[in-house]
């Protein structure tokens, strides 16, 4: 008598520190922004030429400052000497204004005399309130007759602040009602989805409040794009979790009938499976911490401290509420061992399982021909970065405004490459640089800031600033910079910084990056697989498909974001990223299916196993694929061309890993190997021996 009530106290405890969690801690989803920053300087990669220089240039109390880049315009009419001076004045106004550092240049005529251009430095404490500071300025440089504009890395900053605002509402809004519709309709239960879209809720509080303690005592960083990914990964993950140790829970639940022998065997056999599949996506967030850059790094521990959060929820808080509330989770649903249909043949799986039965060989070719074919086209990717234009998927004004500027200025007008060199070779490198294809104008910074005037000297170095005919946010800047560098590299002390020197530094370390994560990262997997399954030969097999399934995505990814969103490149980092999320992800599913395969192989042979497998988790797996892509694909509500990019990628690597690569390429390769996929395991030999006893019966 004394034991019923000890079995229903620790599920209700459980449901109680959960609740306490997110009542106490979900704010913290909300309080995240306050730690985060959108500095992209502080995301540079650390030993790299550019990032040096930015040290050097913070000597000269260049590093204090985002410059504003303010342009005026005359509809196509030239520009009058009296709007000129009008527009000088203008900017001499905001001298010591607040937000202001030092005073702002006189405004500079275009060569074809229809634009006007000046620069205003704003100093670090705008940080807060920019949007306002830019808007007064944008006030007090009005000139009658004139259109100006605001451009440069300052409204960039505001604009990706804009971009961001909506991220801890507007995100987690979509991402939740999605999860929330998509599950209704998969298991028409009442309570069931609210169960575990509370579960999520309350690992996304967690990890939050985790990061939030972290990121204010500066252990780790955040930015709007580590935050953005946070949201999806935990909401995906714990979601994906929920929906096999559920599926488990419903069929143990129709065949024992007691909520608390269900809720035990569930959580017994899922236990295994969701861990593995936590330790796999968090140990590959994890590997980002060799990445050179430090947004790379930052993802890292955040993602997998949300990781963690998930599973912990996922074996916690959901088994304690399914035991809890028994048959009640699942009204008006009724409890089944698997799919009726499936039990009786005519099942969507059980027609998958028989055509992989007859034809395994057939299928896998046929399967696999033409995603070889659409790997082929993954090198044609280009990743050298986004340029500003395409950097917002809406209109934002600091792309307009670079856009007018470019038109009437050299591209490279208001962030010319910096180069740092010793005051004694000043004019040699002032006159090389100019000299180099490209370069549009070179000339030392001086202590007045007019040209000509002694240049300024700091530590005994000087400031070449060269001013770009391309845009500096193009490929063809990035080759400039490296023509650059090339014709100084004999110049002792010198280093070619600023803005198209660091996204040049930012290509080629995000490239080094790749080579040295993805072969980690594959490492992990396939230990992991191993311990899992205890064998060799499917955990290869699971790792090549994967992999396989990633590079047929970015295939498609290649002709997608060229010919129907209109990118003319992607963001360094997304490779990396969406191979992370996508290959780690992608052996989720492959670990819900093969461990449940070993599990019915033990009882039942390899080719029942298999069978059995495919049938009894088909439904449940690709419910999961659907809702992990479904989450993926709410980042689009940021209107980042990053995250565009990150969620096409992961979203249709996602369903195609689930309908095609798991659901067909793989159980028709283990099919085919037979008892060979668990080679060297015991389960491999008995069930070869086997094998190898039915074929000699079968020809007496």
């Amino acid at each position: 008598m004394t034991r019923r009530p000890i079995r229903w106290l620790v599920p209700a405890l459980l449901v109680l520190v959960w609740l306490a969690v997110g009542g106490g801690l979900g704010p913290f989803a909300g309080k995240l922004t306050e730690v985060s920053t959108n500095d992209q300087a502080a995301f540079l990669p650390q030993s790299a030429e550019s990032t040096r220089a930015l040290e050097v240039q913070e000597r000269f109390r260049q590093d204090a400052t985002q410059p504003l880049i303010v342009v005026w315009t005359a509809d196509g009419k030239n520009v009058t000497p009296e709007q000129g001076a009008a527009a000088t004045r203008a900017l001499a106004s905001l001298r010591g204004t607040e937000g202001v550092v030092g005073t702002p240049t006189p405004s500079i005529p275009s060569d074809d005399g229809r634009a006007l251009q000046g620069v205003v430095q704003l100093g670090p404490d705008v940080e807060d309130s920019l949007g306002e500071t830019l808007d007064r300025i944008g006030s007090a440089v009005a000139v009658d007759g004139l259109r100006a504009q605001l451009a440069g890395p300052a409204a960039t900053r505001a604009d990706l602040s804009d971009a961001f605002a909506g991220i801890d509402g507007l995100l987690l809004g979509v991402a939740l009602i999605t999860v929330l519709i998509i599950l209704l309709a998969v298991y028409r239960s009442v309570l069931l989805p609210l169960i575990i879209i509370g579960g999520a809720i309350f690992a996304l509080g967690l990890a939050c409040a985790v990061v939030y303690f972290l990121a204010d005592r500066d252990i780790v960083r955040v930015d709007g794009q580590v935050q953005g990914i946070l949201f999806i990964l935990v909401i995906g993950a714990a979601t994906d979790y929920a929906l096999l140790l559920t599926a488990r829970f419903r069929e143990e639940l129709a065949t024992t009938g007691d909520r608390f022998t269900a809720g035990r065997v569930a959580l017994r056999r899922s236990f295994e499976p969701i861990v593995a599949s936590a330790a796999t996506v968090a140990l590959a967030l994890l590997a980002l911490l060799l990445s050179g850059l430090t947004n790379n790094r930052a993802l890292g521990p955040v993602g997998a401290i949300g990781i963690a959060c998930a599973a912990l929820s996922a074996l916690t808080f959901l088994p304690a509420a399914l035991v809890l509330l028994g048959r009640a989770a699942l009204w008006p649903a009724k409890p089944r061992p698997a799919d009726t249909a499936d039990a009786e043949g005519r099942g969507i799986w059980s027609r998958v399982a028989t055509l992989v039965d007859r034809h395994p060989r057939r299928l896998w070719i046929a399967t696999i021909l033409p995603l070889v074919g659409l790997a082929l086209l993954a090198p044609q990717l280009n990743a050298r970065g986004v340029p500003l234009d395409e950097t917002f998927v809406n209109d934002a004004p600091s792309v307009a405004a670079q856009a007018t500027l470019s038109e009437h200025f050299p591209g490279g007008s208001g962030q010319p490459a910096v180069i740092v060199a010793p005051a004694g070779r000043a004019a040699a490198v002032e006159k090389t640089a100019g000299g180099v294809e490209g370069v549009s104008d070179a000339a030392v910074v001086s202590q007045s800031g007019r040209p000509g005037d002694p240049p300024k000297v700091v530590d005994g170095l000087v400031l070449v600033e060269a001013t770009l005919d391309d845009a500096p946010d193009g490929d063809a800047a990035q080759d400039t910079v490296r023509r650059l560098r090339a014709a100084l590299a004999s110049e002792n002390g010198v280093m070619v910084g600023g803005y198209s020197a660091q996204r040049y530094d930012t290509t080629e370390t995000a490239r080094n990056d790749t080579l040295l994560i993805v072969p980690v990262v594959l490492a992990i997997i396939l230990l992991i697989l191993i311990a899992l399954l205890r064998s060799l030969v499917a955990p290869v097999l699971l790792v090549v498909t994967v992999a396989l399934n990633f590079l047929a995505t970015l295939g498609v990814s290649t002709l997608v974001f060229t010919h129907v969103f209109g990118f003319t490149g992607v963001d360094a980092s997304v490779p990396l990223y969406g191979f992370v999320f996508l290959v780690a992800l992608g052996v989720d599913y492959n670990i819900f299916l093969m461990s449940r395969v070993r599990e019915e192989t033990a009882h039942h042979g390899a080719r029942e196993g298999l069978l059995r497998g495919l049938v009894t988790t088909g439904g449940v797996i690709t419910s999961a694929g659907v809702v992990l892509a479904a989450t993926f694909a709410a980042l689009v509500v940021i209107p980042l061309a990053f995250l565009v990019q990150i969620a096409f990628i992961v979203a249709f690597g996602v369903l195609l890993d689930t309908l095609v690569v798991r659901s067909l390429l793989v159980p028709a390769l283990v099919r085919d190997l037979g008892a060979r996929a668990w080679w060297p395991s015991r389960l491999g030999r008995s069930e070869a021996g086997r094998e190898s006893r039915e074929l000699a019966e079968a020809s007496r």
